[in-house]
């Protein structure tokens, strides 16, 4: 068996440098999601959010995509890229969202309310997707629904918190599925209260898949990239971040004097990581690059049906300009 770089334990450097050479030869594009982990975030050739990451794999000449993510975005990347090879690094990074819908339930839902046109969050399954009438992520949910008649009867799903919140700003009363983000959804408002008592000079910056009570309490309220974007504009020192942990890598980053508090998931540490993102680990990137393994498999019947959905999305985002 040929010898790889993995047969022994290589260093932080020597696996950096052999992902970009294998990226550079096999034409391949890593791209990663801002809740990764920051070593995975410097290497990748692109780090955004659910819309962002969905545009970069549209729009990619790559040959080979690794999706250091979890698997509904692969999922969605492979969707859109029938003819390249799209790697996950770890199989198993799944989405407890995503799996809060069953394609078979859902459809039963749908079955129970006829009239309704379907709004998707991106983070579920191919199969849900294909029951959809067009896909949303945080940052154009708004967009997408009010692209829809005033009198047209929506269903939105998965997420009961971003759908509460999308109805709230537009005035409709959205079907909504009952599922939610165990890494949003556990934070909570006790915690959020203390942490703006302790410091009176942050705001308070929330995702859309937190909580009602956390939202009505927020500041400023925003997809992952967008909470990124307020930071780097607005004028604050000091803020209190209720979402996922891994984009303080980015917020800190981009800027060095302001300091940033994770509203943490429980009184066992100062942070609030999504296990299955942060299932991706440098080694596994470049084991999969290597071997080309585990490839997401898509049938192709599903494959279209679920890229008609996604592929509306993108087309209302860029005619409505969208500002993430």
């Amino acid at each position: 068996m040929e010898n790889t770089l993995l047969d022994k334990v290589p260093s932080k450097s020597e696996l950096t440098a052999s992902i970009r050479e294998l990226l550079k030869t096999k034409n391949g594009i890593l791209l990663a999601h801002y809740y990764q982990t920051p070593e995975i975030q410097e290497l990748a050739d692109f780090v955004g959010d659910s819309l962002q990451l969905a545009q970069a794999a549209a729009e990619t000449r790559a040959d080979i995509i690794v999706f250091a993510g979890v698997h509904f975005m692969a999922e969605t990347a492979k969707i859109l890229n029938p003819g390249k090879k799209v790697l996950l690094p770890d199989l198993n990074a799944g989405c407890s969202l995503a799996d809060s819908c069953p394609a078979d339930d859902f459809k039963r839902f749908i079955q129970a309310n006829p009239g309704h046109k379907v709004v998707s969050y991106i983070n579920c399954s191919a199969a849900v997707k294909t029951m959809s009438d067009v896909i949303c992520t945080s940052s154009n949910a708004k967009l997408i629904v009010d692209s829809f008649a005033a009198d047209q009867p929506l269903i939105f799903a998965p997420d009961k918190n971003l759908g509460a919140y999308i109805n709230n700003l537009t005035g409709r009363n959205m079907l909504l599925w009952d599922g939610s983000c165990h890494v949003h959804n556990q934070l909570t408002d006790e915690k959020v209260i203390q942490l703006t008592l302790e410091h009176p000079d942050a705001k308070l910056i929330a995702h859309p898949e937190c909580r009602g009570p956390i939202l009505a309490l927020a500041d400023f309220i925003g997809s992952t990239a967008a909470l990124l974007k307020f930071t780097q504009t607005d004028k604050s020192a000091k803020y209190i971040v209720a979402t996922e942990g891994g984009i303080l890598h980015q917020m800190q980053k981009a800027s060095p004097d302001k300091t940033f508090i994770v509203v943490p998931a429980d009184e066992t540490c100062a942070c609030n990581d999504c296990p299955y993102m942060k299932m991706n680990t440098l080694e596994k990137v470049y084991s999969c690059l290597e071997n080309e393994q585990p490839e997401i498999i898509i049938d192709e019947q599903i494959r279209q049906m679920a890229a008609k959905p996604i592929l509306r999305m993108l087309e209302i985002s860029r005619a409505g300009k969208l500002i993430r």
